[in-house]
């Protein structure tokens, strides 16, 4: 049964659901960002040569990893803390999720990516990153359809291939062997 009205798809002049700016040119960005990593690892390795690119990797890897582990340990001091006293732990914790990025980007192999660890690492910057996602994500908040989590996880959503919702619940039935019947279903 469905409940509630139907909502056409947004399409454009193919008839097709139109595509977010984002799943449009991620994968773009994406081998952009692989071919620039490629062609500066070339640089380096044609002018310092090879030893000198592994040195780099391996120190920027393990740069990382001692930045993500630190994080992950005041993020896991500040839960204890906030724990002990009873509290939810600070909203932002104190940007250990930037900090946790920057690690995760120094462990990737490349200069572009090293690079925009390094940055994160800065104060700064982290601020600037910090301000614009808030702001970001507030403004899609603001513009999201009201309704609560706990409705999220009463109803199921069904996706139909046409771009239809069929709403409904999950019902799990049991094999009982006591041969006592069961009460009825009714609310």
């Amino acid at each position: 049964m469905t409940t509630g009205a139907s909502t056409p798809p947004r399409t454009g002049q193919t008839g097709r659901p139109k595509r977010s700016p984002l799943r449009r040119y991620l994968p773009l960005a994406l081998a952009a960002w692989l071919v620039l990593e490629i062609w500066l690892f070339t640089l380096v390795a044609d002018a310092a040569g090879g030893l000198a690119v592994f040195l780099v990797l391996a120190a920027s890897f393990v740069a990382g990893a001692v930045v993500v582990k630190r994080a992950g340990r005041r993020a896991f001091r500040n839960l204890d803390e906030a724990l002990r006293r009873g509290t939810a732990p600070a909203s932002g914790g104190g940007g250990n999720g930037l900090l946790m990025l920057a690690g995760l980007l120094l462990m990737l192999p490349g200069m572009l990516s090293d690079v925009a660890g390094l940055l994160l690492l800065l104060p700064p910057v982290q601020n600037l990153v910090r301000r614009r996602t808030e702001h970001v994500v507030s403004r899609k908040l603001r513009g999201a359809a009201p309704g609560s989590l706990g409705d999220a996880f009463q109803q199921a959503r069904i996706h139909r291939p046409d771009g239809k919702v069929v709403q409904g619940e999950v019902v799990r039935e049991r094999r009982d062997d006591s041969g006592e019947p069961r009460p009825p279903l009714n609310r």
